[in-house]
């Protein structure tokens, strides 16, 4: 074994020495005295040496902390890794040996001499990941960054007053970033080190000057909400409270749903009657579509740019159709306008004690004094509700009867009106909608029905008259409650009450429902 071990050692020796059979070894080519790469005096080092040299600066770099800040203790730190700085030209070093060790005698002397008198410099090509050094200025910066206030106005019962606005300041990324990127190679050595980032101004929209003549009223509408409960009138309130007191410049989009969401309890909101699908239902912040409504139609009068309006999916009664402004968070519902004037606008918008919702637009006015605006709306078709649809559902107990009032289909079109000095300039159609027909639809509860029940609550559904079902439904409610408190007997003389209520109701025919719509206005809030 040792023979064996001795011969392949023996071997392998005369392997490596045969021509042609390379080995991985230090390149001990000594390059010229005078050399330098970047600030990194080369001379008289061996390529690989030299190689090395360069290799230790970048691994410094990577390892290095570099603070980025605007001053005001608002930094971070980062590595030179974080920014992906690498070495992009290794081949420097065989240039570097090249100087006055390639070329013909008469080049390499010339090269020689040279250096004697003058040192020469290649450059060091860096690299680096823009993706993540961009990403570093522009977001994990932003915090630095501090917003303008734009000059605004504020109505009060004594009239207008105007805040003033903040400078603002923000990060140059571009700049920034070239800051960052000269700091690493004009000679960056690797030592921890900070930089400042450079901070432009942006100046606040507006003056006092500017702000003080707006003082016209551009359009103003008033809708009512009477026949809305608390919840709902709550809702209309709160939307309207978080719309008044903007103020818009030229060329800005106001966004509602920006401004009044989220539909949360926290945000000042109430279950109350929505649309959804064509069915009305509890959702957080429904009513709040009269609120968009009625500003749509301010915006109407004052003659702005809608750039989004929606329908609803049914009709509503508090306006005409085709005048209603439709928003839905997650049914991609809302509604948007410009600031379509050479001036600053404001919104105002108030409710009153007696149910009452009311935006006024002011601006300056540059319309001429006899110019005059008004709207039409004008119903193209109608669908009238089909027969009702009766349901059961096992969400509501035994007894329970619920009723959703029919709604009409309509096609129909707003037509806006201009006149001047009492003449007609224009007339032309600005939008057209579509509202679904929807029958009256009748929800009976079945939570805790036996076969019995539920054959009776058929029979009485068969019938398709609402006040049989009603007096069947709370019969059999009856019987249960006495089955459990006055005993069986009792419990027989209900469901025979039951009947023969069933019986009376197919022998007349009920007076009609009060509509819901004279109760409770309900809106799109959810998906429409």
């Amino acid at each position: 074994m040792k023979k064996f071990i001795k011969g392949a050692i023996l071997f392998f020796t005369v392997l490596l020495l045969l021509p042609g059979i390379k080995t991985k070894a230090a390149d001990g080519r000594k390059i010229a005295k005078g050399v330098f790469i970047g600030d990194i005096d080369v001379s008289e080092m061996t390529v690989t040496e030299a190689q090395n040299a360069v290799s230790d600066r970048f691994n410094r770099i990577s390892n290095s902390e570099l603070t980025l800040t605007v001053g005001e203790d608002k930094s971070i730190t980062v590595s030179g890794a974080d920014l992906g700085v690498t070495w992009q030209n290794p081949q420097v070093i065989e240039q570097a040996y090249a100087l006055g060790h390639k070329g013909n005698i008469i080049q390499r002397y010339k090269a020689l001499k040279d250096l004697q008198h003058e040192n020469y410099t290649f450059d060091i090509e860096y690299g680096f990941n823009d993706v993540a050094l961009g990403d570093i200025v522009e977001n994990r910066c932003s915090s630095f960054n501090q917003e303008k206030v734009n000059y605004s106005l504020k109505k009060t019962s004594e009239g207008f007053t105007v805040t003033p606005g903040q400078i603002g300041y923000i990060i140059d990324v571009p700049q920034s970033i070239a800051v960052i990127k000269n700091l690493v190679t004009s000679g960056w050595n690797g030592d921890n080190t900070s930089v400042q980032l450079v901070v432009k101004e942006d100046f606040p929209r507006g003056s006092e000057e500017e702000l003080s003549k707006v003082r016209d009223v551009l359009g103003t509408y008033t809708t009512s909400y009477k026949s809305s409960g608390a919840s709902r009138s709550a809702n209309v309130a709160n939307g309207c409270s978080l719309i008044n007191g903007t103020t818009l410049y030229p060329g800005d989009e106001f966004n509602v749903l920006d401004t009044i969401t989220p539909f949360t309890e926290a945000n000042g909101y109430f279950p109350a009657g929505s649309y959804l699908n064509g069915i009305v239902v509890e959702s957080i912040g429904g009513g709040i579509c009269q609120v968009s409504t009625t500003l749509y139609n301010a915006v109407l009068l004052a003659e702005l740019g809608v750039t989004e309006r929606h329908n609803h999916s049914m009709i509503v009664n508090y306006v005409e159709p085709s005048a209603d402004a439709a928003i839905a968070e997650s049914g991609g519902k809302n509604f948007k306008f410009v600031n379509t004037t050479e001036s600053p606008i404001y919104i105002e918008g108030y409710t009153t004690s007696d149910k009452h919702i009311t935006f006024t637009i002011y601006g300056v006015e540059t319309r001429p004094s006899d110019h005059r605006v008004s709207f039409k709306s004008e119903v193209l078709e109608t669908t009238p509700a089909s027969a009702d649809e009766f349901v059961t559902t096992n969400s509501e107990g035994i007894g329970y009867v619920g009723t959703q009032s029919a709604h009409v289909g309509y096609k129909a079109q707003l037509r806006k009106i201009v006149t001047e000095g009492g003449v007609e300039v224009s007339n032309e159609v600005i939008n057209s909608s579509t509202y679904k027909m929807v029958p009256k639809i009748v929800t009976i509860g079945t939570a805790g029905a036996d076969g019995n029940d539920m054959a009776q609550l058929q029979t009485a559904i068969a019938t398709r008259d609402v006040g049989t079902v009603k007096a069947v439904a709370g019969a059999i409610l009856a019987a249960k409650k006495a089955a459990g408190t006055e005993g069986e007997e009792a419990a027989v003389m209900a469901v025979q009450a039951a009947a023969d209520a069933a019986n009376a109701q197919l022998l007349q025919q009920q007076q009609p429902e009060v509509p819901q719509e004279a109760v409770e206005d309900p809106e799109t809030v959810a998906t429409d």
